[in-house]
């Protein structure tokens, strides 16, 4: 062979070589190194024999190779797609786990700071309903009919509703009905369905950049609402929010001043209006007032005669809307403060407050002074309303966070602990 054959053949190999490696380069997302190189490899001995002059230019012999190598058999690439999902599988493993940490983080009890509060405040309904059910419990065997009967009975007069109860015994029946009860057993189960019922989310609204974050505070007189608006203003202040009231109740004197009282006592301006006046026109300014000082939310006080009466819903209706013109985004959050008191009364309440305003949060209130606390299951079960606060005493911070696991926490388990100790 001629130098200069041997030259070309050189050359023609060079090339090949880094035309393959740029295409290994190009491919290597889709086909695996060792079968590329494989590939190309196959491909040089097809197009190159050794011993062989190449009878075509350089730039057609390239664009044969990248074709041929583009060209090769489906099962190759078919075999690298599943070693990219091989991979995917491998973090998908790793997010289950990093997600199994987090339930098992999630299922740590709450600390015995937290629930001792809420546990004093349910004093009156554990004595009630839980120490009751207890003593119907205690000894028994079987879940025979009388023992269906007493408990039915029991939750009903603790205003856990008719409808609430009946899912509760149905699925008691079914879980108890066949097998020897075991009070723990019993406990647990009602605990966990308990959980259940309550863990109703919230879901944060949207807000866009400049909003001022607006929540519209709706209930019928007497039922702890200008107290709980002056509260939950205070938690917001402590969480260094700039916030802004609004006393939307212009029927009532006595709601303005009160309302002025609380704005004094956590630092907050409160904007209202003459006696009588359009309740609409006075959130319209407070919302306009807020968004030109800069302040990042503001709180409507609104009316509360009985919700039976249909102007009262009307003129909420307006309220709502107003806001809506003033902010687009406006209310964020419907808050209905219901007094844990009323019991089955704060259910007909949520709903008629619902129909009319599309309520996104329930405030229970008075909590420590009634022993009829069961109603909460009610009003989550009957209106998939969450229930964003309860309230558990008179002080400033007695209005708390609700979370399901730390309620079910303070009203069952020292119950369980006794049972399990015994």
């Amino acid at each position: 062979m001629e130098m200069w054959q041997i030259g070309i053949l050189i050359g023609v190999i060079f090339l090949c070589l880094g035309i393959a490696f740029g295409i290994y380069r190009k491919k290597r997302k889709v086909i695996p190194k060792e079968e590329a190189e494989k590939e190309v490899k196959k491909v040089k001995e097809e197009m190159l024999p050794e011993q062989v002059v190449p009878t075509k230019p350089a730039e057609k012999i390239e664009k044969e190779i990248t074709k041929k190598i583009e060209e090769r058999p489906a099962e190759i690439i078919e075999k690298a797609k599943e070693e990219k999902v091989e991979l995917k599988k491998e973090e998908v493993e790793e997010k289950r786990e990093a997600v199994q940490v987090s339930v098992e983080i999630e299922k740590k009890p709450p600390s015995r700071e937290k629930i001792l509060p809420i546990r004093k405040g349910l004093e009156k309904t554990r004595g009630g309903l839980i120490f009751k059910l207890k003593s119907l419990l205690g000894g028994k065997k079987e879940l025979d009919p009388a023992l269906v009967a007493q408990i039915e009975e029991l939750f009903i007069t603790s205003d856990i509703g008719v409808k609430t109860t009946e899912l509760f015994i149905e699925k008691l029946k079914e879980q108890f009905a066949k097998k020897e009860i075991n009070e723990t057993e019993v406990w647990a189960f009602l605990r966990e369905e308990a959980k259940r019922t309550l863990s109703l989310k919230f879901e944060p609204p949207s807000t866009s950049p400049g909003d001022v974050y607006t929540i519209m505070v709706v209930g019928v007189n007497g039922s702890g609402k200008t107290t709980t608006i002056g509260k939950i203003a205070n938690r917001f202040k402590q969480n260094n929010k700039k916030v802004m009231l609004a006393a939307a109740d212009t029927f009532r004197a006595a709601a303005t001043s009160q309302l002025e009282v609380w704005g004094r006592r956590v630092g907050c301006d409160v904007i209202k209006g003459k006696e009588g006046a359009d309740p609409s026109s006075v959130v319209f300014e407070a919302i306009e007032k807020a968004k030109s000082e800069g302040m990042d939310i503001v709180i409507a006080d609104t009316a509360g005669r009985l919700h039976t009466k249909v102007p009262l819903m009307e003129e909420l209706k307006k309220i709502k809307r107003v806001m809506g013109k003033a902010q687009t985004s406006a209310p964020h959050e419907v808050l209905l403060v219901l007094d844990a008191t009323t019991g089955q009364n704060g259910v007909a309440q949520a709903k008629s407050f619902f129909e009319s305003l599309e309520v996104t949060g329930i405030v229970l209130t008075k909590l420590d002074g009634t022993a009829k606390g069961g109603v909460i299951l009610s009003i989550c079960n009957d209106m998939k309303i969450p229930v964003r606060f309860i309230g558990i005493g008179e002080g400033i911070d007695d209005l708390k966070d609700f979370d399901a696991e730390e309620f079910v926490s303070a009203l069952f388990d020292e119950v369980l602990q006794k049972e399990e100790a015994a």
